[in-house]
């Protein structure tokens, strides 16, 4: 047999949930040749796997990690944890299109999520012809928030005709070029300035190339039942597959509503909507903090938020607005010690400190600290919020339609992506399923939980040859010691690769990571959907 490399002697699971058997893996130009026992073939490179599992490469459905990989091509943050193929544009923002007279404008929106980014005049067309080489395959969605940012600025206003036909231009332009879909962030400014009429209209154009549509709910805490509505009457008004990103309850007063809302999703399943949702396995999120706030705060632009932020009557109305309905998509939280500082672009030295110490150390309302603290960064500050519950969690590891995404970056321990205090799911959220879910708290079998990270999320995103171990798909392959490969990033320490000294991972067939070593390989290849829907 002429090979490239042979696989030898691991346990494999093949991304369908069946149960493992012992198998050798033969790879030729990239794909997988042959699965079967006592393969040899002279010639081939050998992966000694006798004692570890040999897995699909995680699909991590959920990620940002457009604004890190064109700096961080190598991905050591997610590959080290086993993922092969990332999807990125999520929650309305996207790097892409940026038009002219409008780069500053995006610059500005985007500043707390890529600080180091640098921005350019740029079509949807040629972003996906000009991204740069990485070490994981790549899908790209066009964010609902930029497209309103491109067209209507800040605006709070619903669309008007000529609004909707501009953007349905530039999706369209995307969409013609493979974009998976759009993706929305209907929490946060502009998005929340949408009406459900100009979602649906968007949506039936996403209906017409097939593709799908990723959404941010417009309410994770108090209405998040209803934003759930929303989003399952788009799959069925619109016939399009929606789905729900980094689903959660959030707010201590909406704790344990994940299994109603696990059943209102699998009942749209059963109806034959096409409707998944995907999680992390953490109880804090991240997010801008000047999201945290009321979006009205957000009209008219970043300097305009920060001139508002600077007068007492502004600092009154959020004080009581926060009072009534809690912070904006997140709802209620027991302090300001659960806001902690991730990223701070002007303010490195707070990395790592809350609000609420901030708020103690300078004697002031948590209100008046966090206007300050927005006005001394440039509104460029992210931060971690403690708002989710343990139970919620494990109702959704449990659940066979929840997938696993990490709505976190491609980052490394090294270089400008280690800067600041990021998430800890950066690093750790799919060995974090493995070590605590499975290993530990036995909540799933190790085939179900490598299922729901590989071909279950193949599936939703219709990926061509991609997320099962089979003849004839591409050979993304993770293979790890399922006794020894657990999260080690923290909260207060999160720049931590995971641990396990024989971790592989192949990408394309090619060596990326090879016993917990980084080869220096970028063979990920940019996925597009074609015109039947399938992604490439």
């Amino acid at each position: 047999m002429n090979t490239d490399i042979l696989i030898l002697g691991g346990l494999l699971l093949d991304g369908s949930a069946a149960a493992p058997k012992r198998a050798d893996i033969a790879i030729r130009n990239g794909r997988i040749a042959s699965i079967s026992s006592d393969l040899s073939c002279a010639t081939a490179k050998i992966i000694d796997a006798r004692g570890l599992v040999i897995a699909p490469g995680f699909i991590d459905i959920k990620t940002h990690s457009d604004f890190t990989l064109p700096i961080n091509p190598k991905a050591e943050s997610k590959v080290r944890q086993g993922v092969t193929t990332e999807i990125v544009g999520h929650c309305g923002f996207s790097v892409a299109p940026a038009r002219p007279g409008k780069v500053d404008l995006l610059r500005d929106y985007l500043s707390p999520s890529a600080p180091w980014l640098p921005f350019k005049e740029m079509s949807f067309p040629h972003y996906l012809d000009t991204f740069p080489a990485t070490a994981v395959n790549v899908g790209m969605l066009v964010g609902h928030n930029t497209l309103r940012l491109m067209v209507m600025g800040m605006d709070d206003r619903p669309a008007t005709r000529p609004d909707l036909d501009a953007m349905t231009l530039l999706l369209k332009e995307a969409l013609a070029v493979g974009a998976l879909g759009l993706s929305s962030g209907l929490f946060t400014a502009p998005g929340c300035h949408a009406v459900a009429d100009e979602m649906m209209e968007l949506c039936r154009v996403v209906k017409e190339y097939n593709a799908g549509y990723f959404t941010h709910l417009r309410d994770e805490s108090d209405r998040v039942l209803q934003a759930i509505e929303e989003a399952i009457d788009i799959a069925e008004q619109c016939r399009v597959h929606v789905e729900i990103v980094h689903f959660k309850c959030s707010g201590s007063n909406n704790w344990g509503k994940s299994k109603a809302a696990l059943e209102m999703i699998a009942q749209a399943k059963a109806r034959g909507l096409d409707v998944d949702c995907d999680f992390y396995p953490y109880a804090a999120g991240s997010n801008p903090l000047k999201n945290l706030l009321p979006p009205w705060l957000q009209t008219g632009g970043v300097d305009a938020m920060l001139s508002r932020l600077r007068l007492a009557d502004t600092r009154e109305r959020i004080r009581a607005d926060i009072a009534r309905d809690g912070l904006n998509n997140w709802g209620r939280i027991p302090s300001w010690d659960c806001v902690q500082i991730s990223i701070s672009p002007n303010l490195p030295q707070h990395a790592g400190r809350t609000i609420g110490s901030l708020a103690a150390e300078h004697r002031q309302d948590p209100i008046d600290t966090v206007a300050d603290y927005l006005i001394d960064d440039g509104a460029a500050t992210r931060v971690l919020v403690t708002a989710m519950s343990e139970d919620d969690i494990r109702e959704m590891v449990r659940s066979p339609i929840a997938l696993v995404g990490s709505d976190g970056n491609s980052v490394a321990a090294h270089g400008v992506v280690s800067q600041g205090m990021p998430h800890p799911r950066f690093y750790g959220t799919f060995p974090r399923i493995i070590s605590r879910y499975v290993r530990e708290l036995d909540l799933l079998p190790l085939e179900r939980a490598v299922h729901k990270m590989t071909g279950a999320t193949a599936q939703a995103l219709k990926l061509g040859n991609r997320g099962f171990l089979r003849e004839g798909y591409w050979a993304d392959v993770t293979i790890f010691d399922a006794d020894d490969f657990r999260d080690r990033a923290t909260y207060s320490d999160p720049h931590q690769y995971p641990s396990g000294d024989r971790t592989t991972v192949l990408v394309n067939g090619v060596p990326v990571v090879e016993n917990s070593v980084h080869t220096g390989a970028l063979p990920g290849k940019v996925l597009r959907r074609d015109s039947s829907g399938r992604v490439h």
